[in-house]
């Protein structure tokens, strides 16, 4: 099992700018760009902070109102095929683009960030996707999925001018998503213990303490952590139910079982009419398992890495900290919703301890294009 990260990310072969630098400072602008919102006070930057992991400590987000759920980072995001914490969206252009027309979120509309966009961003747009559409006559606001009257001012569009700024709106997500590709996390005690268990480099070996070994153990063996923790980012990007206690106990989140028909019916996915893809290249979507009973209740498998700078945790922060997720894992409750997949972990208070050990050991700093942040 390989568990350091690779220092290139995985292309999208949905976003053809995925890897193009221009792409990337572009979408540096529009992540902290707070004109896009309704408001005009909301970024992306404002719940992804970079001083924070990119997200915001808070148990559920918090745009122009509180969010169902809490905010994901966007550091090593590009690695896995669905995004979101119920995978509603199948590539990080789609899912950037999703908060930018949620009314709780920045409660904006496409046909206002494409005029945003014309009027401060054309010559960087335009040197990657080609010339802008005439935006000249069309109202400010418009959108498929806004209020009534952007509801209604996008029906009232010709078809064509829908498309035109659709593909815009599209762009925008992949240079957002070009810039969010270049966030990594590098470079912790843990990395370093791997790479002397790889080269015998005694110094090395030494970069975790005794707790954090016999905790790595554990986290392998007995405490079942890496059957959904594994691989260089620590999760295996799929969907679980793991008996978290609803933050709603009238309105139990269904996670994934909800999302399956949204990113099939979704017009960014990967076989949409703006995406790059070949449809052959689109697997994950085309094979998409659509009635599995286990998704009920289930959410994304997060990344362990810096797990312990990002409290709290769970999709909607129920747990304020690790010492709860563990507790948590040791004795599971029964699910409110669907089926837990969790088994009691007969584990010690030491052996307990020691897994937390690991867990803080896996913290390493954020990078930007190789920078750290």
């Amino acid at each position: 099992m390989r568990l350091t990260p690779d220092a290139k990310a995985k292309t999208d072969p949905s976003n053809r700018v995925a890897a193009t630098p221009a792409a990337a400072q572009l979408g540096r602008l529009l992540f902290n760009d707070a004109r896009f919102s309704r408001n005009g006070a909301i970024s992306c930057a404002s719940c992804h902070h970079p001083g924070q992991q990119f997200q915001d400590g808070l148990p559920r987000a918090m745009g122009l109102s509180e969010g169902m759920r809490r905010t994901m980072p966007v550091v090593d995001v590009t690695e896995g095929p669905w995004f979101f914490w119920d995978g509603r969206k199948d590539s990080l252009w789609a899912q950037a683009v999703g908060p930018l027309e949620d009314q709780k979120e920045h409660g904006g509309n496409r046909l206002h960030d494409a005029h945003v966009l014309q009027e401060h961003y054309r010559s960087s747009y335009e040197a990657l996707f080609g010339p802008m559409p005439d935006l000249r006559g069309l109202p400010q606001n418009a959108s498929p999925l806004g209020t009534g009257a952007e509801k209604a001012a996008w029906q009232a569009l010709p078809g064509r001018t829908r498309a035109h700024v659709s593909l815009v709106f599209a762009n925008m997500g992949k240079a957002l998503a070009a810039y969010e590709t270049t966030l990594r996390v590098r470079s912790s005690r843990f990395d370093q213990y791997i790479d002397g268990v790889k080269s015998g480099d005694p110094k090395l070996l030494m970069a975790l303490s005794p707790a954090e070994k016999a905790g790595l153990h554990l986290f392998l063996d007995k405490g079942r952590c890496a059957t959904c923790h594994n691989g260089p980012l620590l999760t295996d990007h799929q969907f679980h139910n793991i008996g978290v206690p609803p933050a709603d106990p009238n309105h139990p989140d269904q996670g994934r079982a909800a999302a399956i028909q949204k990113v099939l019916a979704d017009e960014f996915n990967c076989l949409g009419p703006f995406s790059d893809a070949k449809p052959e290249q689109c697997e994950e979507l085309r094979f998409i398992a659509k009635d599995d009973p286990h998704m009920l209740g289930a959410f994304k498998t997060p990344s362990l890495r810096n797990v312990a700078l990002r409290a709290p945790y769970m999709h909607a922060g129920q747990m304020a900290t690790l010492e709860d997720v563990m507790r948590h894992y040791a004795k599971p409750p029964h699910a409110i919703i669907g089926e837990s997949e969790l088994k009691t972990l007969n584990l010690s208070e030491t052996e307990q301890q020691e897994l937390l050990s690991l867990l803080r050991a896996l913290s390493g700093p954020v990078i930007e294009n190789g920078q750290a942040q």
